[in-house]
């Protein structure tokens, strides 16, 4: 009995290994070329905006170029600091690191072994979020500083090698110490609900009732997200599953947004009442587009 679950859990675990680890591969490479050379190139465009009467159009490019980053959250904040510093405005800030924690260059590729529906969807509702993100700080805290960078130190920087090719593959080398365990994590726990969930079950809960699967599915992203690598095999099984695709946009806004390294950097720059607002508005956000997605 037990030489027969092994057998089966290695076959899943085998036929979705083959399956996502081409994405996960490219990611990586791709994850590790933006940050060692692009993300000079994006810092300047974004700085460049500041110059320009865009409004509250501004949380278009911005959002945009959050996307476009490669950077973690501890990454992106003492960028954000140097523009806050240069005269940046919050609510474009707010745009640039909302779109930067849910998204980036990486995690696009992950969700590319999805669907094309499904990584859309992630694109567009992270651009939106982001949008939203700052405009609601353009109007809700215009009289107000909603940013306060004074208490947060940045990581050491390690790309520092003189060689561009060696920084390219030491950077390659620390992308897979960091995203590697969760990958093989999620894969693991994906053949784990593959052959000990029923499926009708996980059906019922995350498809069927979808408008009780999306408030389960924004729930659920705050304490199961840990890496974007190790979710996109726990999503795949899902969604074969029965999973709705608004419940999958649910948890793939509040996953990353609540990712708890994530919430330890941003209670520090927002405090404690801009941190429970952010909290609120991620549940409330990911929930009302989770909805629309089902409807629409």
């Amino acid at each position: 009995m037990l030489e027969r679950e092994l057998l089966a859990f290695w076959l899943y675990f085998k036929v979705l290994f083959n399956q996502i680890a081409p994405y996960f591969v490219f990611g990586i490479i791709l994850g590790s070329a933006v940050s060692v050379f692009g993300k000079g190139k994006i810092s300047e465009i974004f700085l460049s905006l500041q110059n320009r009467k865009l409004g509250a159009f501004g949380v278009i490019p911005a959002s945009l170029i959050g996307i476009a980053s490669p950077l973690c959250m501890y990454g992106t904040i003492p960028i954000a600091a140097s523009f806050s510093e240069k005269g940046m405005k919050d609510d474009w800030l707010a745009a640039f690191m909302m779109s930067s924690i849910l998204l980036n260059p990486q995690l696009i590729i992950y969700s590319a072994a999805l669907g094309t529906k499904v990584l859309i969807i992630r694109c567009v509702t992270c651009f939106v979020c982001g949008s939203a993100a700052g405009l609601c700080v353009r109007y809700f805290f215009k009289d107000r500083q909603f940013f306060d960078f004074r208490g947060f130190t940045g990581p050491e920087n390690h790309d520092t090698d003189p060689n561009t090719l060696m920084r390219f593959i030491k950077n390659i080398g620390r992308n897979i110490r960091v995203t590697g365990f969760y990958f093989l994590l999620g894969l693991v726990l994906a053949v784990l609900f593959q052959l000990y969930v029923p499926a009708d079950s996980f059906a019922r809960f995350f498809g069927r009732q979808w408008k009780f699967g999306v408030f389960l599915a924004a729930t659920i992203g705050v304490p199961l997200y840990a890496c974007g690598g190790g979710t996109i095999p726990l999503l795949l099984g899902w969604l074969e599953d029965g999973m709705s695709l608004g419940a999958a946009s649910a948890f793939m806004l509040t996953g990353p947004a609540t990712k708890i390294t994530n919430l330890g950097a941003l209670k520090i720059i927002l405090g404690v009442k801009n941190f429970i607002i952010y909290i609120l508005f991620i549940m409330f956000f990911a929930t009302v587009t989770g909805l629309t997605v089902n409807f629409l």
